[in-house]
């Protein structure tokens, strides 16, 4: 039975992905920080397989550099998807790029010395679209494009992160003589069915817009996907030979927060969802006392592109559509009594 290593498997995204890998026959080993959760997540990921005898745990932090190298021994792909995600910004922003880029050296290191064919590092499009111009912004974005860490008017500390350890991975996957393939996956903001309390923070999109905590929306908005589309195109970036050394745009197509808005509304009538526009000047004086805010004060009023075609033509790949992905992100909200 072919083995993978999934990092991050409590993540909103890990979880999904480790389903698709049980359900397709893969014998899956999730890494997790925190050993108290593991009764808990097999359970949320049992729901969702019958397969749930191939999924065994490993407790493994990021920064435990030694550990990487026992858990890939015997392995054939790693999934390399853990990577810290705060919800404010930190002090120090090294903080957040020392973990992300040793972190993912540590793991490439380890399974290059012991033989694994793939990783899959889940990168962001946070590592494409920013550190730009303002006649940058307008241009639709491509895998060719990266963001410009320099550039810290138009980047946060986490997209930096994001684009430091994945040209990190590519600079290492250069230099490797193993044989070992790379392909990342940038998604956009992440969407979809929520399985669990402890969700992703893109989903916070949607939750603030259903929980009544958002009286007007920013005239805001981003590239989105689906969860079990991200997962997916993981699963194609590993199995696929067209996918060794690629990288991959993980979306569905840009959507306003207003739209996201007009769709939860049109759905749900009786709850209250807001209708008015923020003007960007109330949103950088809000984000003065709501830290939260902070990072997405460089998308306002900025309408930032991408192309997917890439993982379509090369990987097949049919992303579910942005409504569904609001629709179920929004129906499991509710399921899990989250609003």
């Amino acid at each position: 039975m072919t083995k993978v290593l999934l990092t991050g498997i409590t993540g909103f995204l890990g979880s999904h992905t480790a389903i698709q890998l049980l359900n397709k026959g893969y014998q899956v080993t999730g890494t997790l920080r925190d050993q108290s959760r593991m009764e808990e997540i097999k359970a949320v990921i049992a729901q969702h397989t019958d397969k749930i005898e191939n999924l065994s745990f490993a407790v493994a932090d990021l920064n435990d550099h030694k550990i990487w190298g026992e858990l890939t021994q015997n392995i054939d792909f790693v999934q390399h998807i853990a990577s810290p995600f705060p919800r404010t910004l930190p002090k120090n922003e090294d903080d957040l790029i020392r973990p992300a880029k040793e972190g993912t050296l540590a793991i490439l290191n380890a399974a290059s010395k012991n033989g694994v064919k793939r990783v899959v590092l889940t990168s962001s499009t946070g590592s494409i679209i920013y550190g730009k111009s303002a006649d940058q912004r307008s241009t639709t974005f491509t895998e060719n494009d990266w963001t410009d860490t320099n550039n810290t008017a138009d980047s946060t500390p986490y997209f930096r992160s994001k684009t430091i350890a994945e040209r990190a991975a590519w600079e290492f996957i250069k230099n490797d003589k193993s044989g070992m393939e790379l392909a990342t996956i940038c998604p956009g903001a992440i969407l979809g069915p929520v399985l669990e309390k402890d969700f992703g923070t893109s989903a916070n999109i949607v939750l603030k817009i259903m929980d009544g905590s958002t009286p007007a929306i920013p005239r805001i908005g981003f590239d989105m996907v689906d969860a079990r589309s991200v997962a997916e195109l993981h699963v194609l970036a590993m199995e696929k030979p067209e996918a060794a050394n690629q990288r991959f745009i993980g979306s569905s197509g840009y959507y306003s927060f207003k739209e996201v808005a007009d769709i939860i509304r049109e759905a749900y009538p009786t709850r209250k969802v807001p209708k008015q526009l923020l003007p960007n000047f109330m949103v950088r004086f809000i984000s003065n006392f709501d830290k939260a805010l902070k990072p997405i004060l460089i998308d306002l009023g900025t309408e930032r592109k991408l192309d997917n075609s890439k993982a379509k033509k090369l990987l097949g790949w049919k992303p579910i559509d942005n409504k569904e992905a609001v629709l179920s992100c929004a129906k499991s909200i509710l399921q899990i009594g989250l609003a």
